[in-house]
């Protein structure tokens, strides 16, 4: 039985490659679509802070810090597969292939920002902690019973752990080997408990032994061995191997959500060091630098595609219809009950106009 659970990796923060096996398959196209898709998704979540303090975004929960986990997981997906996303998962379904628009739109708390792109098989952002878990197994096993290839993934923080749908998620695919990858950002904190203050494992991987599933410890900063694991744990699902458990370890470098204030409960000052030594898209720079895949050209006009890219998703997302406000009280139930038939009446009462 697996007890130990070192961390793998495999370019470390200088930029070096330390697990030569991998070398062959890391092709210049790959490194350079790794750093395109951190750089946007980077981009994206940094533009989102700043329309919601100019008020033009709700409540928006940042993620910088954690790219290369979301990206390197979600590039090792194929187009049929399925994706269950936290609130704090949009980095990953961008890279996977959600509307930005509409990404843009889920902040601003409107139903149409859950809809995916056609095709695309992503599940709406759960806010309940670890509610998405079981969901997956199940949609995991549906493609297992049509006899189809298509894996699904499930995103979750450390928190999520000491949550009952954690264990139902995984004791379920483990019973039906269930083709579903279920990915951990650690990045230790629950919102504000320390992780060490959650539970007593050493480790999230461990929680599987209970389950009889692999799984494994990889440094979520590292981009390279986020993807190569997450493949072979996809790979190893889709011919029958069943669930696997991934423990991503990074870091946020920022609030837990705009309304929060970091620096109530942990030293602000050693995320800005995580930042000087382990941040993931300086070590994708050092590695490409390192192996003279460094263009300041493509990089200038990649970043310059991406700011477009962002400002053009903004128009849409503000050129969007108003939403109704009907939708509010309509769609709660199938049937109209009174006390919300009340409430839909006292709203517009107080707001001086009819239905």
């Amino acid at each position: 039985m697996k007890l130990e659970f070192p961390i793998f990796q495999i370019v470390n923060e200088e930029g070096q490659l330390t697990d030569e096996k991998y070398k062959e398959r890391m092709t210049e196209d790959l490194v350079k679509k790794f750093y395109y898709n951190m750089v946007r998704i980077r981009t994206f979540d940094r533009k989102a802070i700043s329309l919601q303090r100019q008020g033009r975004l709700g409540t928006y929960a940042p993620f910088e810090g954690q790219e290369a986990s979301q990206v390197g997981s979600a590039l090792a997906l194929e187009k049929d597969d399925w994706v269950f996303p936290t609130y704090r998962d949009h980095g990953a379904t961008l890279a996977f292939g959600a509307n930005m628009a509409r990404t843009y739109l889920y902040w601003n708390g409107r139903v149409e920002g859950c809809v995916p792109e056609e095709g695309k098989k992503i599940f709406p952002p759960a806010v309940p902690i670890a509610t998405q878990l079981p969901h997956a197994a199940g949609a995991a096993m549906a493609e297992q019973r049509k006899g189809t290839k298509n894996a699904a993934i499930a995103y979750f923080g450390d928190g999520a752990t000491s949550e009952g749908d954690f264990h139902e998620g995984l004791n379920f695919a483990s019973v039906f080997q269930a083709p579903v990858i279920f990915f951990n950002q650690n990045n230790g904190f629950a919102i504000s408990v320390p992780i060490e203050k959650q539970m007593n494992s050493k480790t999230v991987a461990q929680k599987a032994i209970a389950y009889d599933m692999p799984s494994i410890r990889v440094d979520g900063n590292d981009v390279f061995a986020v993807y190569f694991q997450t493949r072979e744990g996809l790979d190893r699902a889709r011919n029958g191997g069943g669930p696997t458990l991934i423990e991503a370890i990074t870091w946020r470098y920022g609030a837990h959500t705009t309304a929060d204030d970091p620096t109530k409960y942990r030293n602000q000052s050693d995320s800005d060091k995580i930042r000087e030594a382990q941040d993931p898209l300086l070590r994708v720079e050092c590695y490409m630098k390192r192996n003279n895949l460094w263009d300041e050209e493509w990089v200038a006009k990649m970043i310059g595609e991406v700011t477009s890219e962002i400002e053009q998703a903004i128009k849409e997302m503000e050129a969007f219809p108003k939403p109704n406000v009907n939708d509010l009280f309509d769609y709660v139930f199938e049937k109209p009950v009174w006390p919300i038939t009340k409430q839909k009446e006292q709203y517009f009462q107080l707001n001086g106009r009819e239905d």
